[in-house]
């Protein structure tokens, strides 16, 4: 009998908002039960294991007309230090270990904009081969909507992924996680150069910014600002890319937003 679970969470730096959490139980079909294949099959080596997910998702993402991501040591050193304490202590969760997946890539120096985990617990009593669990895992995650969602983000740019045995159970605990690194964040300005306070949202959250004034905004995901100009019955929207200055100003007797130098 093989056994699959997984779970899935996200979490972002200085973002409001509860993390995301997405769990999934599942059974797969039995494995063939010819002792032989089963033994063949009972060692895989769980570092190309982990070569496989990483090279798995990467086609998975081109597939979606995502970019690929890259390999990051300190999330793969956290991916590893994670999956080894599940495996261990059998226990099994985003905060087996009393922390979130945040702080234990704060932990290995990753600092962070955007954090994103799935994990899964998978057995066999037959073993598996290192293809073969591969593919369970990352098929496992791509079958359910929260893990899917995480393996296609489109702004996350790094990957760190690792598997460990448990030696008490047999059980294979799997860590995957996506990073965006915190120095990759876009930061822009909103500047009100009129003599009348503006009201603009930012991503869903509305702001108002005094006549003559000017305020910093930095952003882990891509930006949506919009403006309401005093007298104007419709809205400007724009998507402000890192270094960007948005200015208001008036001109005779209207207001108009444009995009100055920085």
């Amino acid at each position: 009998m093989d056994l699959l679970s997984a779970g899935c969470r996200a979490g972002r730096l200085r973002q409001a908002g509860l993390p995301i959490l997405a769990t999934l139980l599942a059974l797969a079909a039995a494995v063939s039960p010819a002792a032989a294949q089963g033994r063949a099959r009972g060692s895989p080596d769980l570092g190309e294991v982990a070569r496989l997910v990483v090279d798995r998702t990467n086609d998975m993402r081109r597939g979606e007309g995502r970019e690929p991501v890259a390999a990051a040591s300190k999330l793969d050193a956290t991916a590893q230090s994670f999956a080894a304490f599940m495996a261990s202590n059998d226990r099994y969760g985003h905060e087996a270990d009393g922390r979130t997946a945040a702080q234990r890539v704060q932990e290995q120096g990753y600092t962070y904009c955007i954090v994103l985990e799935n994990i899964a617990s998978l057995y066999s009593s037959s073993g598996f081969g290192s293809q073969e669990l591969a593919n369970k895992v990352t098929q496992g995650w791509w079958q359910s909507e929260g893990h899917r969602r995480n393996m296609l983000d489109v702004e996350v740019t790094d990957i760190g992924v690792a598997i460990a045995r448990s030696s008490k159970t047999g059980t294979y605990y799997a860590v995957q996680l996506f990073g965006r690194p915190y120095s990759t964040r876009i930061e822009f300005r909103v500047a009100n150069a009129s003599p009348a306070a503006i009201e603009y949202d930012l991503n869903g959250k509305g702001f108002s910014l005094p006549p003559h004034a000017t305020r910093m905004h930095q952003e882990c995901r891509a930006a949506r600002l919009t403006v309401r100009l005093p007298g104007e019955r419709q809205s400007i929207s724009v998507k402000p890319a890192d270094g960007d200055r948005y200015e208001v100003e008036r001109v005779g007797s209207r207001f108009q937003l444009k995009r100055a130098a920085s």
